[in-house]
């Protein structure tokens, strides 16, 4: 028996609250959102023309001419610059990678959540730096050392990169958990950073004579990573009230510590996590609004003041661009002080993401991914196609069945994900508002505490100041654990110095 609702193209998706499974909705109340007044035919144009119009923060202008136009530039800078690192932008990349993969649903069918496989594990477990283990996943490690995560080297440099030689590997992808990590420079790097802070772990847990040095730092690392994303990365894009309710720490009057959640009303299972789709397909897209055309790299191979381009959309047949899936250059190698608030950040460092508001990056209205002509090289239109198809529901809806007064949108553009990254637009751009802030933080709170390898559920009491394979020095002092704790574990290029 299907808990589904028929209507176009058959069984759309689960409605119902019994429901548990890889993907699931938080609202199945609520009726799917679509411009009134249109047929099914005119929805996609209608979606298309607000993409193309409404959403690209200099319309009319190509990726190239935005970054060869430094006048452009300089003010689209000053109009769009949030105060976020621009490293945050693809660390919040990253953890979409370790928690969804959905390689089968179709931007031109409609979608049954119910009938998707979430290919990755919805639990921060770093499944996309370990794969299957070691056992099931030998490509990942260093033979030679089977603790230690497998490293590569960048032609030319001392410079390390993603492990990418294998006879059949003619193209230099690189041999990772989850194929997305290699996407980009940026992301790549990460991966990277976590790959190195792995075995930075495993020689401390040697030294401190534990018995299996694999074991204990992969259990710091992921315990490391998930304490970042909650009290670094989600505190700091939402709304702190919102924050605070979702997970509580509370010492009991027994003398017991639990975690404990706060909106369980809204993201709730009976077994284990699901994979919310107003997460996935809205609320958690936000950060592509943080992207930015180009970015300066490293001062020593590529220089001060020399931005590579995401995306290179001329047609080069080697595009001096960012984008990944071969061989990295050094002059794409990140130097981190100018992508996150480290110790020797200076001047116009680290470099900001652009706010979260309703509009995009001219370079995402061209995506290489996409066949050319299709509109689907255009993300903007690709995610609101994709919540329509969905049928998720409105912005005004969800926020009415929160019990927050919604924003006064007009109902052609209530989709979901267009109200979310409005209703932080409205607020400056800073943060999400109270919509996108209540799904993010009920769903990552529902993915830590559903998760029983998570340290609230194994050492209510940890934190990553208590961790013998952690020193103060990984942190900043008088900081809390930030992302950048995972690049100085990692030993990768700070300032421009540490290329030497």
């Amino acid at each position: 028996m299907s808990h589904g609702s028929t209507g176009r193209g058959g069984v759309l998706a689960p409605r119902s609250r019994l429901y548990q499974g890889p993907f699931g909705r938080l609202f199945p109340q609520l009726p799917p959102w679509a411009p009134p007044g249109l047929s099914e035919a005119n929805i996609t144009e209608h979606l298309l023309e607000l993409a193309r119009t409404q959403m690209v923060e200099a319309p009319g202008k190509t990726p190239s001419e935005v970054i060869a136009d430094s006048d452009l530039s300089n003010q689209l800078d000053a109009e769009f610059d949030s105060e976020i690192p621009a490293g945050y932008t693809y660390f919040g990349q990253f953890v979409d990678h370790d928690i969804t993969f959905d390689p089968a649903s179709s931007l031109m069918r409609r979608n049954d959540p119910e009938g998707l496989l979430n290919h990755r594990t919805p639990r921060l477990d770093l499944d996309n730096i370990y794969g299957h283990g070691r056992a099931n996943s030998p490509y990942l490690f260093d033979q030679q050392d089977p603790d230690k995560m497998l490293i590569g080297s960048i032609e030319g440099s001392n410079l390390p990169d993603l492990p990418r030689t294998h006879p059949l590997n003619s193209q230099g992808r690189a041999m990772i958990g989850d194929m997305r990590n290699d996407e980009n420079a940026i992301v790549c790097q990460l991966q990277l950073a976590f790959l190195l802070a792995h075995n930075t772990l495993v020689d401390r847990a040697r030294s401190a004579g534990l018995p299996d040095p694999f074991e204990a730092a992969a259990r710091t690392l992921r315990w490391l990573y998930q304490y970042v994303v909650w009290h670094d990365f989600i505190k700091r894009i939402t709304q702190p009230k919102i924050w605070q309710d979702a997970l509580r720490h509370e010492d009991c009057p027994d003398g017991r510590s639990e975690w404990s959640i706060g909106l369980g009303s809204i993201y709730n299972w009976k077994h284990q996590p699901f994979m919310p789709v107003e997460f996935s397909v809205a609320a958690y897209r936000f950060g592509h609004s943080m992207v930015r055309n180009a970015y300066q790299t490293n001062q020593p191979h590529r220089g001060f003041g020399n931005f590579a381009p995401l995306f290179d959309n001329t047609g080069a047949a080697d595009p001096d661009d960012l984008r990944g899936f071969r061989p990295m250059k050094p002059g794409n190698s990140i130097q981190w002080d100018w992508f996150l608030d480290m110790e020797s950040s200076t001047g116009p460092f680290p470099q900001l993401a652009r706010k979260i508001d309703t509009k995009l990056a001219n370079a995402l209205t061209a995506l290489h991914e996409a066949e050319a002509g299709s509109n689907l090289n255009i993300l903007g239109f690709r995610n609101l196609l994709r919540g329509w198809r969905f049928d998720l529901p409105s912005g005004t809806a969800v926020a009415t069945a929160l019990g927050f007064t919604p924003l006064d949108i007009p109902p052609e553009r209530d989709a979901l994900w267009f109200y979310i990254l409005s209703e932080a637009e409205d607020g400056g751009g800073n943060r999400l508002g109270q919509v996108g802030s209540v799904i993010l933080c009920a769903t990552f709170a529902g993915l830590l505490k559903g998760d029983p390898q998570c340290w609230m559920n194994i050492d209510p009491r940890w934190t990553p100041d208590k961790d013998p394979l952690l020193q103060a020095n990984d942190k900043r002092d008088s900081d809390d654990w930030e992302v950048s704790a995972i690049i100085r574990l990692s030993g990768l290029p700070v300032a421009g110095d540490d290329f030497n």
